[in-house]
């Protein structure tokens, strides 16, 4: 669980390739474009941001052959900002009832702040591929325990956080959170289907010796994560703490662009995304 430098999310050639030969095919010296796209960023938010680039998105199989996942989530981001301008609410989902909440502004504005939204695009890059990890701690002297997990299980991670140094609980703290804004953005059926049953709106029973949590907890538990991990000192060493700390005060707002998405471009390819 890596930490990266989200100051700018780098584009490999791959991926210029792909912004170049889709928005501009006509340019005969491609290098001199890709480099103004490296180094100017207004330049590079343009080309990602274009029309052109969107629709040949959508419509190209196996994407991930031919750009990276980062770059996808951005243009879907970057589209999302420029559709929210032209309506005046989202929609909040209440068991079988869709409520208009006219926020759209505030969304859009959240989207203008670079650092949030570049850390949008390289958070659902990451749920595109999930890691299976163990780990081995002393529980006293001579004796040692091991605990098996993977980058989804939220309930393994938080143990983990919990034992694990301090030195190496940010990246746990920031995948707890991350794990918890991704199923409300993306998969918010899930987290409402593991409560209740979704046509009478009825909550489940509880099943013994199994932990469940509801939408509401998912937020609570994202919000407090988001705050130890803005807290850590390793998030001000790497300049992340004033997006960990945005991400805590504004989780609904957070969730917004995410819900945008798996309704409205992803509708039936999320399930194939993120496996």
């Amino acid at each position: 669980m890596a930490q990266r430098n989200l100051k700018i999310l780098r584009l490999s050639e791959r991926d210029l390739d792909f912004l170049v030969e889709t928005a501009h095919p006509e340019v005969t010296d491609q290098l001199r474009l890709k480099q103004i796209i490296r180094e100017d960023g207004d330049f590079r938010n343009a080309f990602i941001g274009d029309e052109k680039v969107f629709r040949r998105l959508m419509h190209e199989e196996e994407i991930f052959l031919r750009i990276s996942p980062t770059l996808f989530f951005e243009i879907l981001l970057r589209k999302v900002a420029t559709d929210l301008k032209e309506t005046s609410y989202t929609v909040e989902k209440t068991g079988a009832e869709k409520i208009p909440i006219f926020d759209t502004k505030d969304v859009v504005g959240f989207l203008t702040k670079e650092p949030l939204l570049r850390y949008l695009a390289d958070m659902l890059s990451s749920f595109t591929r999930i890691e299976s990890y163990a780990i081995s701690f002393r529980v006293r002297e001579g004796i040692w325990e091991k605990i098996r997990f993977n980058d989804l299980d939220i309930f393994s991670l938080i143990t983990v956080s919990e034992v694990v140094g301090d030195e190496y609980r940010l990246g746990f703290y920031k995948r707890i959170a991350d794990i918890c804004l991704f199923i409300l953005g993306i998969f918010p059926e899930y987290a409402a289907r593991e409560f209740r049953y979704p046509f009478s709106g009825q909550v489940r029973p509880q099943i013994r010796g199994k932990v469940r949590m509801n939408p509401e907890d998912y937020e609570k538990e994202g919000r407090k994560f988001y705050r130890l991990a803005a807290e850590h000192q390793s998030a001000r060493e790497q300049d992340l703490s004033e997006v960990f700390w945005a991400l805590h005060q504004t989780f609904q707002k957070a969730k917004k662009p995410l819900n945008f998405i798996a309704d409205h471009y992803l509708q039936y390819k999320k399930h194939k995304l993120f496996g």
